[in-house]
């Protein structure tokens, strides 16, 4: 079997003696990266929908606000039950003057990411190996998927006795919730990469890792993607667990001593920090989830 491939001065003679023959001219094609979609013109109109969807998406949260805040106000709901988005400003301000609360956010995000990046990493190893080895898999799908079921509050009292009460047991085990989402969708997605793809790059003789880097791993990239945001959510879920370990400080912290001390407005702006903070590290990795599928898949 041959295999032709016609770069562009050659598509363009082609089209040139086409034309010859029929007595019309076919237009050149455009170059590359360039079409009719691609016109200025087209890009307001997707710009406009961008900015109606972030509307759209912050109309319930606002809603939620206004109905909170008129609630608490006419009272509606006990100010010391529920107290109200001012009383969590307040709250907020107060800690923002004794220069606490940039210093919970810094650690928490610092925690979650660090953990983040150990528990991805591994889990794009583990599930890359067990995803391309039928040996690795039947050797070590059993215990991983046992270890999976293990509630993370049980992982306390164990990093507490092998590690301590500092910073490490902390990241250890965010990383150990950010671990599993990615290790479970890498595996599963290897695992069902299309046969004739990867023969295809074998009958270009590449084998071993240029093969997963070049054919198998991009192949992939949106259940990768999808394996890392879910690990990113269950990081900031791990992260109140992990501080529990002797923490003084961190978002985590500030939720169980809130808790202890009945200031109610301090639970509810440690909750919004998190959910906050949670959305924007999300939003931040369907930037580069943007980017790698543009470039990979």
């Amino acid at each position: 079997m041959t295999l032709a491939l016609n770069g562009p001065g050659e598509a363009n003679a082609r089209a040139s003696q086409v034309g010859s023959q029929t007595g019309r001219t076919r237009p050149a094609p455009e170059p590359d990266g360039v079409g009719p979609s691609d016109a200025p013109g087209r890009s307001a109109p997707a710009a406009r929908r961008r900015r109606g969807a972030v509307l759209l998406g912050l109309a319930v949260p606002v809603a939620i606000l206004a109905t909170w805040h008129v609630a608490s106000v006419s009272g509606w709901i006990d100010p010391v039950t529920l107290p109200g988005p001012l009383s969590v400003l307040a709250a907020a301000g107060e800690l923002i003057e004794r220069g606490d609360l940039g210093y919970h956010v810094a650690i928490s995000a610092q925690r979650v990411m660090l953990g983040f990046a150990f528990g991805a990493a591994a889990g794009l190893a583990l599930g890359s190996l067990l995803g391309l080895s039928r040996l690795a898999d039947a050797l070590l799908s059993t215990t991983v998927g046992a270890l999976r079921a293990v509630p993370s509050l049980a992982w306390v009292p164990l990093l507490l006795l092998w590690i301590g009460i500092g910073e490490d047991s902390k990241v250890t085990l965010i990383a150990i919730g950010a671990f599993f989402p990615v290790f479970t969708t890498v595996s599963m997605a290897l695992r069902h990469v299309d046969r004739q793809l990867v023969e295809a790059g074998r009958a270009f003789g590449l084998r071993g890792l240029r093969l997963f880097t070049t054919v198998q791993l991009p192949a992939v990239v949106p259940a990768v993607i999808s394996g890392l945001r879910l690990a990113l959510a269950q990081a900031w879920l791990f992260l109140v667990a992990a501080e529990l370990l002797a923490s003084s400080m961190g978002l985590g912290f500030l939720l169980t001593d809130s808790q202890n001390n009945g200031r109610v407005d301090r639970l509810l702006l440690a909750i919004v920090l998190l959910a906050v903070l949670g959305k924007v590290s999300d939003a931040l990795l369907g930037l580069f989830e943007r980017w790698a599928i543009r470039r990979w898949a």
